[in-house]
């Protein structure tokens, strides 16, 4: 494990994510309600959908495919048709910069 520098912390407003690709993988970074940072994998669990265009709300990412839902915060599937959870990744800010722990 490595910590892996993402984007700046004024890359992604409240409410809202961000995509990065490391690896040959996707993820997604989220910028929560009180300006804590999360990360998880960037594809729908249910037909593996990019998340990076979903609907970011509290807590919560809402699939643009099928509406599925998650909490970001520890990838709970909230709502069918995702029955499986994301991953999610630990997440820390140094300075400006977000870094997430792949």
């Amino acid at each position: 494990m490595a910590w892996i520098d993402a984007c700046a912390r004024d890359d992604i407003e409240e409410e809202d994510l961000i995509r990065f690709d490391h690896g040959g993988k996707t993820f997604v970074i989220y910028r929560s309600p009180d300006s804590e940072f999360f990360c998880t994998d960037g594809l729908c669990t249910h037909e593996h959908v990019h998340l990076e265009d979903g609907l970011v709300q509290e807590y919560e990412i809402e699939c643009p495919k099928h509406n599925a839902t998650f909490d970001y915060r520890s990838g709970e599937a909230l709502r069918a048709p995702a029955c499986v959870d994301l991953n999610t990744y630990r997440v820390k800010v140094e300075g400006d910069r977000v870094m997430i722990e792949l």
